[in-house]
């Protein structure tokens, strides 16, 4: 059994879809973060749209889901602040909502590095799509990959060096991997660009002195310049698991972790004591009840498998209103600005 959100034949085309799906991020300084935070809380939830944004004093990263309508109402909202009328959004149709609960937060940096750099003041030059595609196959280029392993064990640009990282916060553990490159051209790309901001200015702290990354990552790449060269799937932090994003010369790199057939299928294990998140081609899925392994499957606390692999938290009655009043911080509903 396939997903409706993970099978096209499933749904409309693109243009017919009712909702949409929103990425941006924008390094830019917030005075109150606490302050802003409240009101974007609230016009999220007067909206209707779900999914994560982090507001740090740094700026803004976000990703959510709503109505087309509703989605532009919002992005119209972002762009009359002066402060955030450079976001450059994202935006995917989908067929229904990619997220389940909606967080506003606020946090010390819009994507936690720990690189100790500030790419308001220096990072890489920001490649549009149409320049990286033009520039990605000249051979004094080195495309490096900024995302976890399991995000490019789905998908990944074709000669691309990738870590074995889990999170950004392990880069200084791998930079010696590419030491012997500081004479070439280095492309950092990442999902939405937002990695690349620090992870560039990281390099050229560094001493990498030719830095350049991909603006608006995987995702700006594939939407606008048909993402050619891109191997694989593109994961992504939502309901969906993974996105298509190549239209040019599509393939599929990753593996069944149980048969090695090639699948882009991506799983959590359905013993939650495991949780792996891999890829599991759907005969197997079926074979091993959702599970990673034998041992899984026979687990006595296994989750039932409905044929998707994915499995979200209970939301126990869950609602956005009351999740924001249940917050010690919650300011008065009447004060927000319609």
């Amino acid at each position: 059994m396939t997903s409706p959100m993970n099978d096209p034949s499933a749904t409309p085309q693109p243009d017919a879809l009712p909702y949409r799906v929103l990425l941006y991020y924008l390094y830019t300084p917030i005075a109150d973060p606490d302050s802003h935070r409240h009101e974007h809380h609230l016009f999220c939830l007067r909206y209707n749209l779900l999914g994560r944004v982090i507001v740090a004093a740094e700026g803004l990263n976000g990703t959510v889901s709503g109505l087309a309508s509703d989605c532009q109402a919002y992005m119209d909202w972002l762009h009359a602040d002066p402060r955030f009328a450079a976001i450059d959004f994202k935006v995917e149709p989908a067929v229904g909502h990619a997220f389940q609960k909606l967080h506003v937060r606020v946090k010390d940096e819009i994507v936690h590095s720990d690189l100790g750099v500030d790419p308001l003041r220096r990072t890489g030059v920001h490649l549009e799509p149409a320049e990286f595609r033009a520039m990605k196959d000249d051979p004094d280029v080195v495309l490096v990959d900024m995302r976890s392993n399991y995000e490019h064990e789905v998908g990944r640009f074709k000669g691309a060096v990738t870590f074995d990282m889990e999170n950004l916060r392990e880069l200084p553990e791998h930079v010696h991997e590419i030491e012997h490159l500081k004479d070439k051209k280095i492309i950092t790309y990442c999902t939405g660009g937002i990695k690349c901001e620090k992870a560039s200015a990281y390099l050229l702290e560094r001493g990498f002195r030719n830095v350049y990354q991909l603006h608006g990552g995987i995702i700006k790449y594939g939407l606008e310049a048909g993402g050619e060269d891109f191997e694989g799937a593109c994961y992504v932090f939502d309901n969906r698991l993974t996105t298509s994003v190549n239209r040019v010369n599509p393939t599929v790199i990753a593996r069944c972790h149980a048969c090695n057939t090639p699948t882009e299928r991506l799983v959590n294990c359905a013993n939650p004591h495991c949780n792996e998140h891999l890829p599991l081609c759907e005969a197997c899925g079926q074979k091993l009840d959702g599970a990673c392994s034998p041992e899984c499957q026979q687990h006595p606390d296994k989750r039932p498998y409905d044929g998707t692999g994915h499995y979200p938290r209970s939301t126990n009655g869950y609602s956005p209103w009351v999740g924001y009043l249940s917050r010690a911080d919650a300011k008065p509903v009447q004060s927000f600005p319609l």
